[in-house]
């Protein structure tokens, strides 16, 4: 097997580390960063700089790929719609299916000859030979652990990928890029989606493409509590910014967008027993025929909940939660565990 790799690099301290790492034990590394989006991020021009630092302080090759058409089409625009049409979709893991690691992988092989991508997300990989497949395992660090946005990755790009920072705690990267003397060392980390960091918040972000029309904010029986300026403010299982008030606390418990309103109600209306989950990929198990039982996060920052897998037509299923859930969204992803192998996951469609 070749020991040359392809590493994404942001910017950022993880991305720079994985290079590092990777370089200090003997492969043949070069750098590659994708060119997303004009402003301030990571993932934008001073993500590039500092990439580009990193690589003359490792005496390595640095690639910049243009790449800003396909991330307006398959994230900016898939945000946009989605939101527009009352849910709230998981831009992460369409960008890294779609934007990022497939990719890097086909530039790497058509115009670098190079069979192997790495990145600095915190998750891991390891192959199954019972099934004949790679499987996706959470990081070591659970609390930095992005298998959640990495369900939707498919096999190809399982088996030609390497997680340098999958078995270590973010405190040992951050010791490491110190003894590496990486530029990016100390640099902070960064707290919201490159979106957001670019636009200053999300709201304005989708200001700038879906008109602010004023509707109802209503209770379960129809009755008028105020008035909002657009749906696409809002999120399901949300309670601060309101603009209501009320003698308990409201949460967001549905969206209509044909009616241009927003539903609320009490925390226990807002749970949910199952949920109807589409686009699914299975990951480290065949697709399953019968029902299964496994674990299910519904967010990033979820607690694993048990559940019960009923299969639907081919690429849908149906969770039946142990205990009700609050706060299932529409246009999250449903991501399954078996401990800490990733199953496989999919888009919340309903509930």
């Amino acid at each position: 097997m070749s020991n040359k790799v392809v590493v994404g690099l942001s910017g950022g301290v993880d991305s720079s580390t994985a290079a590092a790492i990777l370089h200090h034990q003997g492969y043949d590394v070069e750098g590659l960063t994708l060119w997303l989006m004009k402003g301030k991020g990571q993932c934008c021009s001073d993500g590039m700089v500092d990439a580009a630092f990193i690589c003359e302080q490792l005496g390595i090759p640095h690639h910049i790929v243009d790449s800003r058409e396909q991330f307006q089409s398959n994230v900016v625009d898939y945000l946009i719609s989605g939101y527009a049409s009352g849910m709230t979709p998981l831009p992460c893991s369409q960008c890294n299916k779609a934007v990022k690691f497939s990719p890097m992988l086909t530039y790497s092989r058509e115009n670098l000859g190079i069979n192997c991508v790495a990145t600095g997300h915190y998750a891991r990989i390891q192959y199954d030979p019972e099934n004949e497949r790679y499987q996706l395992l959470r990081a070591r660090d659970r609390s930095k652990d992005q298998s959640y946005f990495l369900y939707d990755l498919p096999q190809d790009l399982l088996a030609h990928t390497i997680f340098p920072l999958g078995e270590q705690e973010k405190t040992q990267t951050r010791q490491m890029a110190h003894q590496y003397g990486l530029k990016t060392a100390d640099k902070p980390e960064s707290q919201d989606l490159c979106l957001i960091e670019a636009h200053g918040s999300m709201r304005s972000l989708l200001d700038q493409y879906i008109d602010q029309k004023e509707g109802e904010i209503v209770d379960q029986q129809g009755n008028i509590l105020g008035y909002h300026n657009g749906i696409h403010h809002f999120t399901i299982g949300q309670r601060r910014g309101l603009g209501i008030s009320a003698s308990e606390p409201l949460y967001v418990i549905k969206l209509d967008p044909a009616m241009n309103r927003v539903i609320v109600g009490n925390r226990d209306s807002g749970t949910r027993e199952e949920c109807h989950v589409g686009h699914m990929n299975w990951l480290s198990i065949p697709e399953p025929e019968t029902p299964i039982a496994a674990e299910v996060q519904i967010r990033h920052r979820a607690r694993p909940a048990k559940v019960n897998v009923v299969p639907l037509e081919t690429g849908r299923v149906k969770l039946l939660f142990e205990e009700p859930q609050f706060g299932v969204t529409p246009g999250q992803a449903a991501v399954l565990y078996d401990g800490d192998v990733v199953l496989g996951g999919g888009v919340i469609e309903r509930f």
